[in-house]
């Protein structure tokens, strides 16, 4: 059990918890961006050695979040799940501690109300479903599954016209979810309880959002895909790998780090490794990330 990977936040009266799937993987980060060098990377030496190794390789996490804000629980996407076919061996078959984690953390399965999956890509969606008796049925039964509109009609279509994605995630993570009746399909600035709303941020995919929390005077951002890796705050004219439309996704960061440069808003990274959170300073023309403990 990853007990050791479970992190708490709170943000006026709303409880936020990580779950963390896959902890601190390697790669280079010509993964993230095609022209982003080693040596580029350890000009910024605040990304070592949370988010970045001292022979300048990328550090990234796999991991999902849980807020309790009101009467809900809240299931912020839902990382890769158990015993799936992936088109990447790491991801294939895994056999992880998520659901004891999460009761570990204090939010049994049955207790969560809503799941928002920032957008359909299959690292975010896994734990929809879990495998019983050889079928897929939903993990959360008391919840509602909140899909962007947007997102799920791109990806109907995507799937129709045999776009250039790997579609296994769509018939074992979202389509049982449609079919036993939980799926709320939502616009992109909806709110979600009182405390918690979202904020359009395209690029990653076309319907992608971020999570906004408010509560009390104090204010956080969770990410989602709308940036992978903090290095992104100090290259911000790289364009990402994995972004659909690359120009719309570095405005978008560019957009979000105008907006909560220099003030007290905790930006909370889905792929950020521990601490995972930090807070915006300007440095130069580009940003860095003030860890946050």
């Amino acid at each position: 059990m990853t007990v050791e990977h479970i992190r708490k936040w709170q943000v006026g009266d709303v409880e936020i918890v990580r779950i963390v799937e896959v902890n601190a993987h390697e790669n280079p980060f010509t993964m993230l961006s095609a022209d982003i060098t080693p040596e580029m990377a350890l000009k910024h030496d605040w990304l070592v050695p949370n988010f970045a190794t001292p022979d300048g390789r990328m550090k990234i996490s796999f991991q999902c979040f849980v807020l309790r804000s009101g009467k809900d629980r809240v299931m912020i996407d839902t990382c890769i799940g158990n015993d799936r076919e992936r088109e990447y061996p790491i991801f294939t078959n895994m056999q992880t501690t998520f659901l004891d984690d999460l009761k570990v953390a204090g939010y049994p399965r049955e207790t969560i109300t809503k799941v928002l999956c920032t957008h359909l890509h299959f690292d975010h969606v896994g734990w929809n479903t879990m495998k019983v008796d050889g079928k897929w049925v939903p993990t959360f039964p008391n919840a509602r599954y909140l899909f962007g509109r947007q997102e799920y009609e791109h990806w109907q279509m995507l799937k129709e016209t045999g776009g250039y994605h790997d579609f296994g995630h769509l018939e074992d993570s979202i389509d049982p979810v449609t079919d036993a009746g939980l799926a709320d399909f939502i616009e992109s600035t909806m709110q979600i309880t009182d405390e918690v709303s979202l904020i359009p941020t395209p690029g990653h995919t076309p319907g992608h959002v971020s999570v906004l929390i408010r509560s009390r005077g104090q204010e956080a951002i969770i990410t989602g895909d709308m940036m992978h890796h903090p290095i992104q705050l100090a290259e911000s004219d790289r364009a990402g790998n994995f972004d659909m439309d690359k120009e719309q996704g570095v405005a978008t960061r560019k957009a979000m780090f105008e907006r909560v440069a220099d003030r007290d808003v905790l930006l909370i990274g889905t792929h950020f490794c521990d601490p995972s959170s930090g807070y915006v300073v300007r440095d130069g023309a580009n940003w860095k990330l003030k860890a946050a403990g």
